[in-house]
């Protein structure tokens, strides 16, 4: 594949990224479905569907998990779920297609790379450095690094101000309300992708600044490619 290039007088449009993981980075739902399989049936609970658990994650795991099961069985499920998700959580985990192209490219032009997510944040390093994307990325900041989950504006700013960053040079890059969300109310646009949770017509009725089929399509408009 031809490496991506950058034309710097476009990317330097944003000078900070911040990128959502799961559907946006990496490919992750076969794993997080298979840990759904083996959860859900211990609680007498029928196994979901891949697309179930696909229009079920996005907001964090407890509220992905409360789609699932009742709120008394919250913390059972949790229990089953967790153990099994460290061991098997990097089984068919894969960059999406453009992702380390693309992150790559930005690094080389100066642009500040984080990757801001609702998934755990020790499995979501774990991951990023599995894929050998973590290079790239200046911080990774999930789940239970802060008090905060998308879309609360407290999330996106502490991120924000980990960086040195400023809201009128930085981009949010996701692919769900949640992200369209977090950017706006912290005062930043949002680029979304279709390749996770969401179709084009829910991201633009988000309000989504703009939306692509890809990272691919996303890096022409940056200037790179």
């Amino acid at each position: 594949m031809r490496p991506f290039t950058a034309n710097k007088s476009s990317v330097t449009r944003f000078r900070t990224i911040l990128f959502d993981l799961d559907g946006t980075l990496v490919d992750h739902f076969a794993a997080i479905h298979r840990s759904y399989v083996h959860t859900l049936p211990q609680l007498g609970l029928p196994a979901p569907t891949l697309a179930q658990v696909r229009a079920a994650v996005g907001g964090g795991l407890e509220n992905a998990m409360r789609k699932f099961v009742p709120e008394a069985r919250l913390a059972e499920a949790l229990k089953i779920f967790r153990p099994f998700w460290d061991v098997h959580m990097l089984e068919d985990v894969e960059p999406l297609p453009g992702a380390v192209e693309l992150l790559r490219a930005l690094h080389s032009q100066g642009v500040v790379c984080a990757v801001l997510t609702n998934k755990h944040g020790p499995s979501s390093r774990a991951i990023c450095d599995h894929l050998h994307l973590t290079p790239y990325l200046s911080a990774i900041v999930g789940a239970m690094d802060t008090a905060w989950l998308k879309p609360q504006p407290e999330f996106t700013r502490h991120v924000l101000t980990l960086l040195h960053a400023e809201p009128s040079t930085a981009l949010l890059v996701g692919d769900s309300p949640y992200d369209v969300q977090a950017a706006h109310s912290a005062g930043l646009p949002c680029w979304a992708v279709t390749t996770g949770t969401h179709n084009a017509e829910q991201l633009r009725a988000a309000r989504a600044d703009k939306v692509f089929p890809g990272l691919r399509e996303m890096a022409s408009a940056l200037g790179v490619g």
